[in-house]
Parts: C-alpha cells; sequence; structure tokens
C-alpha cells in the first residue's frame, strides 16, 4: 500500500497579477499556478503536523494491470478482489484520500461504476461517486469533493482576475469527469452556462458567445481560433497526440483548441501540455489535505469515534436479566467499526458478537500499547468479591464517564459456572456483559473445540497402542506414512519426531530398517495416559498463553499425553497428531467481542480453570486490546480467584510468557469476606447469609482486615501500585467501609476507594477510575517472585511462603520422583504452578486467615510441557466440587419458560 504523505505537499498564498502583451492571449501557466498551491498545501500540513504530532495526510491509488507503485492489483484480479481492497482503505484511518485508475485493465469482468462508487465518499478525492457527484449537482460544495480537473480549471479562472459571476461560460464536453461538473462549478459560481458536445449543430456560433470556454471533448484541435470571442478566458482540458515528424516520437501533444489561432484572439489561454495536467495533480493533493481536516474535525487521533450508552438504574434494582433484556446493544459490527477494527478483520456471530481475527493485531503491531490493569481480589468467599463486576464496572468508568479508550478482558464462562451459585459469571448488576443469555449461554466455540481436541488425542493414544501391538512394523509403517501415487512423504510433525531421534532424513525410503522401527515404535504405556480433564485444562491453558497461531501449534506439539515404557514422555507430535489438532483449534484461538451494558468493549476469550492453571483471559485478548486502546487508553483484565492464587498464576505465568507489564493492581474486597477471615461463620453457597453479615461488627472486621493487609503487602512484592476497590453492598456501614479503606491505606496501599459498580454502572466506579488514572502515571517497577533457572523445589517454596504465608512445602514420595525425572527431561526450569483451592491460603478451604506453621502438601506434579509450567498438586482444589451446590436456575428469570 502507497500512501502520499504530507511531506510532498507543499501549499503556500500567493496571487501573481497577469499582464496582457501585445495582442496576444496571457498564458496561464499551470505548472506556476499548481507550485502555488502545492505551497498553500505545504504551509497548512505543516500546521496540521504540529497540532498533532506524527499525523500527515494520506492517499492511496489503486490499479490494475500497471506497473506503479501504488496498490498493484494484477489483470486477473476479479471484480471482488478489486472491492476487498477499497472496503480495507476504506476503514484505514491512515488514509484519507482513496483514487481508482479508470480504466479497470482485467481480464474478467468489472462493473466501473461499481467499483467507483465503492469508494467512500469522505475519501473520494477525485470526486467521481454519485454521492459526491449528487452534492456538487446541487449546489452542496462545501459539503463534497469536486473532481480535480474541473477544480483546477476553476483555479486557473481564478487566476486571470476575470470574474465568472454574470459571464457567458460555454462548457464542450459532458463526461462525469471534465464536462458535467465544470457546468456545475460554473453555474454555481453564478455564470451563465451552456454545455456542449460534439454533435452540437451550431457549435462554432456558441463558442463565439462564450466569455468563458472550457475546452474537453477529446478531439484534437476541434475548435478553431477563429470561433473565439475577442478576449475570452479560454481552458484548454485535451490531451491529444497527432504526427510530427520533427519529434523523436514522431507525435507532439495538443489540445482540443487550435493554440496557435486562438492565442491571437483570447485574453487568456492555457497551453498543453502545462496547463490544466499540473493542476490536475494539485487539486488532487488539495483534496487529499481537505479530506485530513475533515477527519481531524471529526477524529482525534488515537480517541475512538464509540458512543456510550450510559444507564439511570432504576429503584428497586431489577434482576441481571431484566437490566440486560432492558439494554438494546448495538450491532458488534458497527462496535468494531467504532473501535477502528476492519470489516475483514472481524467475523460477526448473529448480532451481539464477533470474533476478531489475529490480522487485526498483526497489523497493529508497530502501535504504542495502552495502559495495563489487573484487577484481583482478596481470598475469596464461596459467594466471590464481585470481582469482575468491578472490573467491568471500572471499564465503564473509564470510557462512558471520563471519555478514555477503555476495553475489558474477561475469561469466557463455562455452563458449570454458568448455573452456579454465581450466576451467570459474566459481571452483574449495571456492570454486566449483554445480552446476558447470549454471553452465559450460547457457546462461542472455545470450549467445544477444546473438548473435541482432546477427545481426537485420547482416540489416537488408543488406537496407536492398539494397531502398534497387533501390526508388523511394515504395516505399521504403511499407515503412518502411505504410499500416494508412488510417493511416500512425511509430515511436518513426523520430521520432528525424526530430529529428536537424531535421524537427519526427510526422505522416508531412505530409512533404514533400525531407524523405521525407532521412528513408529513408541510402546505407550496406557497406564500413563493422561485423563481427559487434565488435557482439555492445558489445551486452553495453550490457546490463553499463545500469542499467535505458529505459537500455538507449537505448544500444542510440546503437549504431553503419555509415557513409554521406559518413562519418557510422548507428546502429541510423536503422535501426529500436533498439526490436526492446530487446524481444529484454529478458530478458538480468536477472542469473541462482545460490550457492557453502557457500551463498553469486551473480549471474552479462553477459560483455564485457575485452580489447576494460570486462570484469566487470553494472552492475545490483552494484546489486541492493549493496540486497540492506543497509548493513552485503558486495557482492564482480570486474574483468577484472589490475590494469592490467581494473581501470582497472572504474574509469574502469563506475564512472563506474554511479556507485558501491568501498570496497577486493583484488589477487590468485600465486608461480608473480610468477617468471615475475621472469624464469622462460614458462608455456604446458595444459603441466606448468616445475621452475623448483616450486622456491624468492627472487631471482628478489623481482625478480618489483618488477611486483606498481609495481601495487599504481598502485592505490593510485585512492584505496583495496588488500588483496594471495596465491592459495596446494601448492608454495609459507613463505619465499616471507612475502616476497611483506612486498614488498605496502612498497608501500604495507593488508596483505597469505595465501588457500587452493580447498583449504579461505571457511575458507581468514579472514584476507583480515577485512582487508577493517578496510580498509571507513577513509574512501574514489575518484578517477577521467583528466578527461573531456581530449583523447582524452591520455587514451591517461595510461593508458600511469600504468597500463601506458610512455613513451607512438604513433598510426597511421588511428587519428588516425578521432579527428578522433569529435571532430568529438562521442565525444571519451567514457572510452577499450585493447584489448590482458592478458598484458602492452604489447602484446607475450611481453614480462614493465615498460619505461619502450615506446611503446603504437595502431593504430585504434572509436567505441562504444551501450556509451559509444572502443574503442582497439593490434594485440593475447589471446595465446590466436593461440596455441590444449588443450582442458581430456580427462581432466575433468565431460565424461565418464557426465555
Amino acid at each position: 500500500m502507497f500512501s502520499v504523505s504530507a511531506a510532498v505537499l507543499r501549499r503556500g498564498v500567493l496571487r501573481y497579477r497577469w499582464d496582457r502583451c501585445c495582442a496576444l492571449a496571457t498564458v496561464v501557466s499551470g505548472n506556476k499556478t499548481s507550485q502555488q498551491v502545492k505551497q498553500r498545501l505545504k504551509e497548512e500540513v505543516e500546521q496540521m503536523k504540529s497540532q498533532f504530532p506524527g499525523f500527515r495526510p494520506g492517499l492511496v491509488v489503486l490499479q490494475i494491470g500497471i506497473n506503479a507503485n501504488h496498490i498493484r492489483l494484477p489483470e486477473t484480479a476479479t471484480e471482488n478482489e478489486v472491492l476487498r481492497n477499497i472496503v480495507a482503505v476504506n476503514e484505514n484511518p491512515a488514509f484519507h484520500g482513496l483514487i481508482v485508475q479508470l480504466p479497470l485493465d482485467s481480464i474478467n469482468p468489472i462493473n466501473t461504476e461499481k467499483i467507483t462508487n465503492a469508494v467512500a465518499p469522505e475519501k473520494d478525492v477525485d470526486g467521481l461517486t454519485s454521492i459526491n457527484a449528487g452534492k456538487l449537482s446541487r449546489g452542496d460544495l462545501g459539503d463534497c469533493f469536486i473532481p480535480c480537473t474541473p477544480n483546477g480549471c476553476m483555479e486557473l479562472i481564478s487566476q486571470t482576475g476575470v470574474s465568472v459571476m454574470g459571464k457567458n461560460a460555454v462548457v464542450i464536453g459532458r463526461s462525469k469527469i471534465v464536462g458535467a461538473p465544470m457546468h456545475d462549478l460554473l453555474l454555481w459560481s453564478h455564470a451563465t452556462v451552456t454545455t456542449c458536445h460534439s454533435k452540437t449543430p451550431d457549435l462554432a456560433e456558441q463558442v463565439g458567445k462564450a466569455d468563458i470556454l472550457v475546452v474537453g471533448a477529446g478531439r484534437a484541435e476541434m475548435v478553431k481560433g477563429e470561433w473565439v470571442k475577442e478576449g475570452a478566458v479560454v481552458i484548454d482540458c485535451g490531451i491529444n497526440h497527432i504526427p510530427d515528424e520533427s519529434k523523436a516520437s514522431g507525435k507532439r501533444v495538443v489540445g482540443d483548441v487550435h493554440y496557435p489561432s486562438a492565442k491571437q484572439r483570447a485574453g487568456f489561454i492555457t497551453p498543453v501540455p502545462g496547463g490544466v495536467g499540473p493542476m490536475t495533480v494539485a487539486m488532487l493533493m488539495k483534496n487529499t489535505v481537505e479530506s485530513a481536516k475533515r477527519f481531524l474535525q471529526t477524529h482525534t487521533p488515537g480517541k475512538w469515534n464509540l458512543v456510550y450508552t450510559k444507564k439511570r438504574p432504576h429503584e428497586p434494582q431489577p434482576s441481571d436479566a431484566a437490566i440486560s433484556s432492558s439494554c438494546e446493544s448495538k450491532p458488534v459490527v458497527q462496535l468494531a467499526r467504532e473501535l477502528g477494527l476492519f470489516s475483514d478483520e472481524v467475523e460477526s456471530y448473529g448480532r451481539s458478537r464477533a470474533k476478531i481475527r489475529l490480522d487485526a493485531l498483526k497489523r497493529m503491531e508497530k502501535q504504542p500499547n495502552g495502559k495495563y490493569v489487573v484487577v484481583t481480589g482478596v481470598t475469596s468467599s464461596p459467594l466471590g468479591e464481585g470481582k469482575r463486576t468491578t472490573a467491568l464496572g471500572l471499564a465503564q468508568a473509564l470510557g462512558a464517564h471520563l471519555n478514555t479508550n477503555a476495553f475489558a478482558c474477561v475469561q469466557k464462562s463455562s455452563l458449570e459456572t454458568c448455573f452456579g451459585a454465581r450466576g451467570p459469571a459474566v459481571g452483574g448488576g449495571y456492570s454486566q456483559i449483554i445480552p446476558l443469555e447470549e454471553v452465559s449461554l450460547q457457546p462461542s466455540g472455545q470450549n467445544e473445540l477444546v473438548s473435541a481436541a482432546g477427545r481426537l488425542v485420547m482416540d489416537t493414544v488408543k488406537a496407536y497402542a492398539h494397531y502398534e501391538t497387533k501390526l508388523s512394523e511394515k504395516a505399521l509403517f504403511d499407515l503412518l506414512v502411505p504410499l500416494r501415487e508412488g510417493q511416500r512423504c512425511v509430515s511436518l510433525a513426523q520430521l520432528n519426531r525424526l530430529k529428536k531421534l537424531a535421524i537427519e532424513k526427510s526422505d522416508p525410503l531412505t530409512l533404514t530398517e533400525r531407524e523405521i522401527r525407532r521412528f513408529i515404535r513408541l510402546d505407550i504405556d496406557t497406564d500413563s495416559a493422561t485423563d481427559s480433564f487434565s488435557l482439555e485444562n492445558e489445551m486452553m491453558a495453550v490457546l490463553s498463553l499463545s500469542s499467535s497461531e505458529e505459537e500455538m501449534q507449537h505448544r500444542l506439539a510440546n503437549i504431553i499425553v503419555a509415557t513409554n515404557k521406559s518413562g519418557d514422555p510422548i507428546t502429541t507430535e510423536d503422535l501426529n497428531v500436533s498439526g490436526p489438532l492446530a487446524m481444529l483449534l484454529k478458530e478458538a484461538l480468536k477472542p469473541v467481542l462482545m460490550q457492557t451494558v453502557e457500551g463498553t468493549p469486551v473480549f471474552l476469550h479462553t477459560s483455564p480453570l485457575v485452580n489447576v492453571a494460570q486462570g484469566g483471559p487470553s494472552i492475545l485478548a490483552d494484546k489486541m486490546a492493549l493496540k486497540i486502546v492506543g497509548s493513552e487508553g485503558f486495557v482492564v483484565t482480570e486474574s483468577g480467584h484472589g490475590a494469592d492464587v490467581g494473581l501470582e498464576k497472572f504474574f509469574n505465568i502469563k506475564c512472563l510468557y506474554s511479556g507485558l507489564q501491568p501498570d496497577v493492581l486493583v484488589m477487590v474486597a468485600t465486608i461480608r469476606t473480610l468477617k468471615m477471615q475475621g472469624g464469622a461463620p462460614p458462608i455456604q453457597a446458595g444459603l441466606p447469609l448468616p445475621k452475623e453479615y448483616l450486622q456491624e461488627n468492627l472487631k471482628q472486621l478489623e481482625r478480618g482486615c489483618c488477611h486483606m493487609r498481609r495481601q495487599v503487602e504481598k502485592a505490593q512484592a510485585f512492584g505496583l501500585p495496588v488500588i483496594v476497590a471495596v465491592n459495596k453492598f446494601s448492608s454495609d456501614t459507613d463505619a465499616e467501609l471507612e475502616l476497611v479503606c483506612g486498614q488498605a491505606r496502612q498497608a501500604g496501599a495507593f488508596d483505597a476507594v469505595q465501588c457500587s459498580s452493580w447498583s449504579e454502572g461505571g457511575a458507581g466506579a468514579l472514584a476507583l477510575a480515577e485512582t487508577v488514572q493517578r496510580a498509571a502515571k507513577l513509574p512501574a517497577c514489575f518484578k517477577f517472585l521467583y528466578d527461573l533457572q531456581t530449583p523447582a523445589s524452591d520455587k514451591l517454596r517461595t510461593v508458600a511462603q511469600k504468597m500463601y504465608g506458610l512455613k513451607d512445602v512438604k513433598l510426597s514420595p511421588k511428587a519428588k520422583e516425578k521432579l527428578a525425572l522433569y529435571t532430568k527431561q529438562g521442565f525444571e526450569n519451567l514457572p510452577v504452578c499450585i493447584a489448590k483451592t482458592p478458598l484458602s491460603l492452604s489447602n484446607d478451604p475450611m481453614m480462614k486467615g493465615s498460619s505461619t506453621d502450615f506446611m503446603l502438601p504437595i502431593t504430585d506434579i504434572k509436567a505441562n510441557a504444551g501450556a509451559g509450567f509444572l502443574c503442582c498438586l497439593t490434594g485440593s482444589t475447589n471446595a465446590e466440587m466436593d461440596d455441590p451446590m444449588w443450582p442458581c436456575f430456580h427462581g432466575n428469570n433468565l431460565y424461565s419458560d418464557s426465555k
């Protein structure tokens, strides 16, 4: 793609008075006039660049079958291919003008009118679309682009000093490019205009009446000098070639007017060449600069053209489902367009959801990132802290209320979480993603594709284990490397397996019997095969931690699915299934775009379980959002569960692989959870809160605040400013809220603020948003909790002591054996991922507070080589799995029969 940058646009203000000499016409030079126009343009562009650093007008020329340094399409280009290129330029804010080089020299039939009108009117600097032509014909000169040649003619006429008003003007030619728009321009400049053409019977008589004559008939020297009125202004737009033996080419260029004789009678005349031609180019530049100026009037560089929908809360507050159904989301394609995404980057699924292609991230890779805000919570109760509601409310406050580009990134909820005690898990109240039933119940394909991929691997393991014991080596080799058209070819995965075996051959026909045996015999120990739950969760983690299709395929190839009878790992690549897995999961790698109640954009992508993986939305969603918001915008992402479990994994695993460094950390807390940590009866999901949570008890709350203080102090170890957001409930008293905020500040938090996102939407998180903006200006000194070169046992000890506040870790004999094996296999430098309950700092979900005497048991360790971490099991994950919840669809109108 080629753009004419502002550096070549030269413009200034200069008036030049022509004096008539003798009886000859004054020659109106297009070369001189065009230079004057370019100088004026240069000054305007320099002014725009000073006001908006880095901005410059851009022009695109699209050509077919022409060897030019522009957008060049082959002569085989189809109409749809041309249209796709035009749409891409229409949507690109870096370009402000687009011209289509005519004729369209393609071997395929192309509708020129359709192509011309496909150019966006606001970028139609040639002025040829029906919309611009229509506006010109009705006199809306200030709201359209005027075709370049007629516009240049008017500029030349103005240089003569002759007023157009009241004059008789004759235009010869009726083309859409010159004649018709020239007629309109002269008419709206108050001339009396007659349009003639080659078939006009009294052409010489009409020309003789013209005070101003513009000729664009395309016929060499058709207008004779004796036809021209004495003293008339003659503008010759013709470009014709006639034989001339005196020229090296045998031809010379002439206009539509016989110049030697017309020059004797006209008052002013333009030469050919050197007259209208240079002015056409100058007017093209002028229109491009004008287009850029109009763009800046409606678009601030780096600021979205996004229309928000602020909601007025109702009293009493309706249910989440009622709020969602009362909000009509804008079409997702419109939302994507307002965010600056191109239509070919957006794959809509219905009206409210769209997947965003990874091409968008590649296009924006050189753009600066916005501010990166991660939202976590204190160690949660079974009812949660409202972390996602707060995150969405914060994004709404930044966008709809503080007029800042803001994007939220959250995990895609699964059906299990949607029917749990917390409800649909997509926010709540006036800080939720809409439509509620669509985001929570209708699949986006990620979980389904991961499940299919898991089944494919499990079936492949079983089939391979079966056939390698039943078939001969030759028969198994024929199945793995089948003979097609007399040739055998190995796949990329098989080639990598050969290299792993130190067999430097790519032609399977050259393999020896021993090499074939080593190649095909995996000796799978079926008892060591990974279970489907662990396999699918690792694949979801792979999706979450991959930044590209290539990285995803590499990670998938490294997934260990079993071991052989010697204890060596067998990967999906060894099974030759990594390629099909990558093809299967390719679609799942695209983030899903939706919006909140107030119109704030949201990415929902991936759902690795934080109990046994890193949790949180994908790296791709965060990276793409950071590019879209621009350098002054904010991306609000979440970490799974609390600061002890989810945040530690977010930093030491997700940030490690993404290379992203957060600017601000928001820690969500609730009065009820802190009371529970202070000794109040346990909260049971699905049951009413005990009365202790509905009564003010400052002493109990203060004891629970010790837990929050420790988590604030631990979070500060990562080098980020920590903001405590107290998610406010109707039962909370002012004294309780002030106590928690004061305790958070004493613990070293940057600030602590109250939030009411659930009941007020973005307005309820306005104080939090302003605090985040202030904190984001501080220099961040982000650092990891441990060095990857540290032995795995020391990494575990560091996490247990610094994040959980425990005495140490205790490895079981099985865990020690596994750790020794993985060290031998080269996996010791991977980060550690402790799989434990999120309801406690220990592996006991019923234990509240912290105990420095507690030992964290590590019962087993699995190498998730594809995802890139060692999964360390503690014998306890989520207590919700052991203690079933009462499903939320009872009495919930989201799931009622009427829906």
